[in-house]
């Protein structure tokens, strides 16, 4: 049997944003968010260039004009995605939606090609960018904490920016002249590929099992998210409530010095930040920690920043909040930034957003809300639910979610391709449950990629509608993925809005 091929070494003429790639030929998989500026910047710099994408029909001339400036060859099509383009390569860059078993992924992996993502490439090629690297993964909240952490960065006077899996591409901010502190939202995808990055520190909010489907397991998806603290320089930030991130934490290989810092929504230990009655404060950033503790912010200012106003804050919100603020602390930003912070941020699209309020029915959006952790938090925070749920479950149980929440569930829309997995769940925990099921063909409805599933979103207000009463709220919290019926997340929650609003107009 002929010996594998030794795994070439990553070209160490990637280091630095400017040197010549001339000679190297590499693949990018995906024309997306993370691959069209991997192209861009690797054709800029000289090397031979092939992108490869599955999806022949969007419009992406504006990209191909650009890429074809520096001689990019792109070939798009599902034949070009079965197999390696012929020749050799010296590296590949892959968008993270790609799985490690995608047949050009496994079969660069065989034949010893250093496959790697845009965490990799924009660690390597970050050259004399000195920012700060502050970093957040987690199955739920990652995306709250990270605008948070931007928020209370820029209230610190500095010039930071929210990269990575929300705003602008990793790439493009390592490239941005001036930046002082990157708050970076990392995912499980993301994170697979990377092995050197060296974070200042690093976060990882909660696990609970997401993304079976792409990883194979669930100890395999936490070892991806617990790459976040390899070589972490200052801080890896861990949730005391959820002891798998401390296990994290305890067998990473950090820099030395490199300290262990928990948040609570309790009061805090010394090494932690927690809440005192209603102030959330420091007892690991400060001198006097095993004896005193500093404030650093209300729960009234994370009110403000979850669009709470004058109410009390959900509990994973309070998390999050403390999540932001041990990163911020870890580079020595001032405690009025952290409330300041708070203060000035605002929620982000589709995250428990209450869309209206009429005859005493409240409608809410949070189709961000694409896992079981994420749709756990939304379902406790009301108390009479008519709940809008289903899409791509990515292998998820539901069974604690119906069982945790059988009180307050009055009635359920099930949307999605697939809802066996949903209904196995009602069988198993609240049989008489009142179910209304969204046809799937309506997810058909139009022609236009943006559109698809308008008639979904109007069909499930709708029933949804005709369930509440005085005293509900309808919850778009769909526990699993949207791209069966929705172009992403966000459509899906733009339409729910849109058919709300034109339900009571009319």
């Amino acid at each position: 049997m002929a010996d594998e091929p030794t795994t070439k070494e990553i070209p160490a003429a990637l280091h630095g944003p400017s040197s010549s790639l001339a000679g190297l030929r590499i693949l990018v998989t995906g024309l997306g968010v993370t691959g069209f500026p991997a192209a861009v910047h690797l054709g800029e710099r000289g090397a031979d260039v092939i992108v490869i994408d599955g999806d022949a029909t969007a419009d992406v001339s504006e990209k191909a004009q650009i890429l074809e400036v520096f001689d990019v060859d792109i070939r798009r099509g599902p034949e070009h995605v079965e197999a390696l383009p012929e020749g050799e390569f010296d590296l590949v860059v892959t968008s993270p939606g790609w799985r490690p078993d995608q047949p050009v992924l496994a079969a660069a992996t065989k034949a010893g090609i250093p496959v790697i993502g845009e965490v990799e490439l924009a660690w390597r090629i970050r050259g004399t960018n000195d920012a700060k690297w502050l970093a957040i993964t987690g199955t739920n909240g990652k995306t709250t904490t990270t605008t948070m952490l931007e928020s209370m960065l820029l209230a610190a006077g500095l010039k930071a920016k929210a990269c990575g899996n929300i705003g602008t591409p990793l790439l493009e901010a390592v490239l941005e002249p001036g930046l002082e502190a990157l708050a970076i939202e990392l995912s499980s995808f993301q994170l697979h590929w990377q092995e050197s990055m060296s974070a200042d520190a690093a976060a990882v909010l909660n696990i609970a099992p997401d993304h079976l489907d792409w990883h194979g397991s669930a100890e395999a998806y936490a070892a991806d998210k617990a790459k976040i603290f390899h070589n972490a320089k200052l801080a890896c930030v861990y949730n005391c409530a959820d002891e798998v991130t401390l296990h994290m934490v305890e067998d990473a290989d950090v820099i030395e010095g490199a300290k262990a810092i928990g948040f609570t929504t309790g009061v805090p230990r010394p090494g932690e930040l927690g809440v005192v009655e209603d102030l959330l404060v420091d007892r690991a950033f400060i001198p006097q920690r095993y004896s005193s503790a500093a404030e650093l912010a209300s729960l009234d200012d994370v009110a403000t920043a979850t669009g709470v106003a004058r109410s009390r804050p959900a509990s994973h919100q309070v998390a999050n909040a403390l999540a932001a603020a041990c990163l911020a602390r870890a580079i020595d930003v001032p405690g009025q930034a952290i409330a300041a912070g708070l203060q000035n941020h605002s929620l982000g699209a589709h995250r428990m957003v209450t869309v209206a309020e009429a005859d005493g029915i409240r409608w809410v959006d949070d189709s961000k809300a694409t896992n079981t952790h994420a749709a756990n938090a939304s379902l406790a925070a009301f108390d009479s639910i008519i709940w809008i749920a289903g899409g791509l479950p990515k292998g998820a149980d539901f069974t604690s979610l119906f069982a945790d929440h059988r009180e307050r569930l009055k009635a359920l829309v099930l949307i999605g391709s697939d809802d066996s997995a949903y209904r196995e769940a009602i069988a198993a925990t609240i049989p008489d449950l009142e179910v209304v099921r969204i046809e799937p063909a309506l997810a058909v409805d139009s022609g236009v990629p943006k559109r698809r599933g308008e008639a979904v979103a109007a069909a499930a207000v709708d029933a949804a509608a005709r369930l509440a009463e005085a005293g509900d709220t309808v919850l778009l919290a769909p526990a699993a993925a949207s791209m069966d019926q929705f172009l992403n997340y966000n459509t899906r929650g733009d339409l729910f809005a849109e058919a709300v609003n034109s339900h009571l107009e009319r």
